[in-house]
C-alpha cells in the first residue's frame, strides 16, 4: 500500500491549533502524524485520499491562523525507512518504555513494550496513545476480559495483556494494523491477543469487563451503542481521540443514552483521554 505524506508547515500563536488540523484530518482518513517543532507531517493510503475533501476540510482554518503543506507519495518500500528515521522510544512516566526493534531495551522500566514501526498508527508518540496508556496503569486489568478497539499497532492490547488481562480481542479495519498487532503481540510475547479485521460489525457477541477504544469523536459516537451492548455491568471503558471542547461534552452526552456514566479524563494540550462506567 502506497501512503501520501502531507508536510504542514503551521505558523500560529497556540498549540491547539495544530491540533485542529490534526483532528480534522483524522477525520478523513489520515491515520498516522508525527509532530514536529515547527509543523507536523499526516499519512493516508494512496487510496483514501481525496483532495476534494481534503480541500473542504482544511477550508474552516484558512481564516483562522496561516499554514501551508506539501504532498509526497511514499511508495510501501519506503515506509519503514520513513519511520525508523523518526521513530524515537518514549517514556510513560518511570513505568511505561515504548521501543523500536532496533532500539536498545531498558531493563529498569516496568513495562516495556516493542513495537515494529510499519504503517499502523498507534506507537504512543501521539497525546492520546500515551494517555491511555497512563489511564491503564491507575486501574486494574489482572483477569479481566478486554476489547480494544482501533488497536493499530496492538499497543494498548499489548498493555492491558502486561497489566494481567488474560482474554483480548484487538480490532482494526485496516489489513496492515490487523496483521501489525500480530507480529508486535509475538515481539512482545502475549501470544493470546485475539486479532480480528474489521469495524462494529465483528465485535464478539461476548461481554467484556474492559473496552479501550481509542479512534476519534465521530466513529466513538456512530459505534458507542454497540461498545454498551457488549461492555458487562459495573465495566469499564476509555475513549480517547477527541479534544476536551466540545467533544467531551458530546461524547458523554451520547454515552449517557447507553448507561456509560463519565468518571474522570486526562489531558495534554487539547487532547483527551476520558473512563467510564457502565
Amino acid at each position: 500500500m502506497n501512503y501520501y505524506e502531507l508536510f504542514f508547515t503551521t505558523i500560529t500563536t497556540e498549540d491547539y491549533q495544530q491540533d485542529l488540523l490534526i483532528n480534522a484530518l483524522g477525520e478523513i482518513g489520515f491515520d498516522t502524524f508525527e509532530e514536529l517543532e515547527l509543523g507536523f507531517k499526516a499519512y493516508i493510503p494512496e487510496d483514501v485520499f481525496d483532495q476534494q475533501a481534503l480541500d473542504e476540510q482544511l477550508l474552516p482554518y484558512k481564516d483562522l491562523f496561516t499554514f501551508s503543506y506539501e504532498i509526497t507519495l511514499i511508495p510501501q518500500k519506503n515506509w519503514n525507512e520513513v519511520w525508523e528515521s523518526n521513530f524515537e522510544p518514549i517514556e510513560i512516566g518511570d513505568k511505561i518504555y515504548v521501543r523500536a526493534t532496533f532500539h536498545e531495551p531498558k531493563p529498569q522500566f516496568a513495562y516495556e513494550i516493542v513495537i515494529d514501526p510499519k504503517m499502523a498508527f498507534g506507537t504512543g508518540h501521539h497525546q492520546t496513545t500515551a494517555m491511555m496508556l497512563g489511564l491503564m496503569l491507575e486501574n486494574e486489568f489482572a483477569g479481566k476480559k478486554v476489547l480494544d478497539m482501533g488497536c493499530g499497532t496492538g499497543i494498548l492490547a499489548i498493555m492491558a495483556a502486561k497489566l494481567g488481562a488474560d482474554d483480548i480481542t484487538a480490532i482494526d479495519y485496516d489489513p496492515v494494523c490487523y496483521e501489525s498487532t500480530i507480529e508486535n503481540s509475538a515481539l512482545n510475547n502475549v501470544p493470546d491477543i485475539k486479532p480480528l479485521c474489521g469495524s462494529k460489525e465483528v465485535i464478539p457477541n461476548e461481554q467484556y469487563d474492559t473496552i479501550l477504544a481509542n479512534i476519534n469523536r465521530n466513529i466513538l459516537l456512530d459505534q458507542m451503542q454497540r461498545y454498551a451492548e457488549v461492555l458487562k455491568a459495573d465495566g469499564e471503558i476509555y475513549f480517547s481521540g477527541f479534544y476536551e471542547s466540545p467533544d467531551l461534552d458530546i461524547i458523554t452526552d451520547e454515552a449517557r443514552k447507553y448507561g456509560l456514566k463519565y468518571i474522570t479524563h486526562k489531558k495534554d494540550k487539547e487532547w483527551v483521554a476520558a473512563k467510564f462506567i457502565k
